[in-house]
């Protein structure tokens, strides 16, 4: 994933990897195929009611598979589990498939948050999850 990113990156690298060290992130998911492991993501806690979606790669061969999808999904649940509202990211612009998975799984491109304020190769989004509503009636009528 690094490399994958440093090549991306270019100059940049050394700026974004300094926000995706793994020795804060506590919540992980490896997906495996066959019993290799061919892709990842992660998140942590953002703010009291925010995570931010970290460490998400597929390994090029795995491509095209929906395996990014399915991890995707699973953060989200483990996320809204754990009591999160929102999940927020950061993605680059050279990382194209990145910004249509996101897009396609219902994230929005927001102003640039944190660190990534005024980076013009960041692209900022997140996903608010839907609330349960708790004051329908649902007594029948």
């Amino acid at each position: 994933m690094d490399i994958d990113l440093s090549i991306r990156d270019g100059e940049d690298h050394a700026f974004y990897a300094q926000f995706n060290k793994i020795d804060s992130i506590r919540n992980a998911v490896v997906a495996y195929v066959d019993g290799i492991a061919v892709g990842c993501g992660a998140f942590k806690q953002y703010a009291a009611d925010i995570a931010e979606v970290k460490r998400m790669y597929v390994r090029p061969e795995f491509r095209g598979q929906g395996i990014a999808g399915d991890v995707l999904r699973e953060l989200e649940a483990w996320a809204q589990a754990s009591g999160y509202k929102k999940l927020v990211l950061e993605t680059g612009q050279a990382q194209p498939e990145a910004i249509r998975l996101y897009t396609k799984s219902g994230y929005n491109v927001i102003p640039n948050y944190g660190q990534y304020a005024g980076v013009e190769n960041s692209v900022c989004m997140q996903k608010i999850f839907a609330q349960p509503d708790t004051h329908s009636d649902t007594s029948a009528t």
